[in-house]
């Protein structure tokens, strides 16, 4: 079974760390990352790009409107993520919770979302 991780943050709460606080929070990741990928079952990690730069489409009087930002209202943004390939749930959550977003990053409202899923390769 595969699972796609969805690695959240909360910008308004990232921002008011001081940078020093940042710098050495995302110092971190890394190494977190890196033990996570080191279990042979992590298939994709990404971390996704700033939010000045995404766009969200959407159906509109038989259109596609294009607008700028998250594609959805919330303070939680999804800012990475990862696809696991398990045998179970409960492996998936041993490997997810190595994630950077599931063991740090409180103070900047990090979390992680974990959902079962399809997956199909095109080519």
């Amino acid at each position: 079974m595969k699972y796609l991780g969805l690695a959240y943050f909360t910008p308004e709460k990232f921002a008011a760390m001081a940078p020093d606080d940042v710098k050495a929070l995302v110092s971190q990741c890394p190494a977190l990352d890196e033990k996570m990928r080191a279990t042979g079952k992590v298939l994709v990690s990404a971390s996704l790009g700033d939010l000045e730069n995404w766009r969200t489409l959407r159906p509109r009087a038989g259109k596609t409107q294009i607008t700028d930002g998250p594609y959805t209202e919330t303070k939680e943004v999804v800012g990475g993520l990862f696809i696991i390939e398990a045998k179970s749930q409960e492996e998936a959550l041993r490997i997810a919770a190595m994630h950077p977003a599931a063991t740090l990053g409180e103070e900047g409202g990090w979390a992680v979302e974990l959902i079962p899923m399809d997956f199909y390769l095109s080519r």
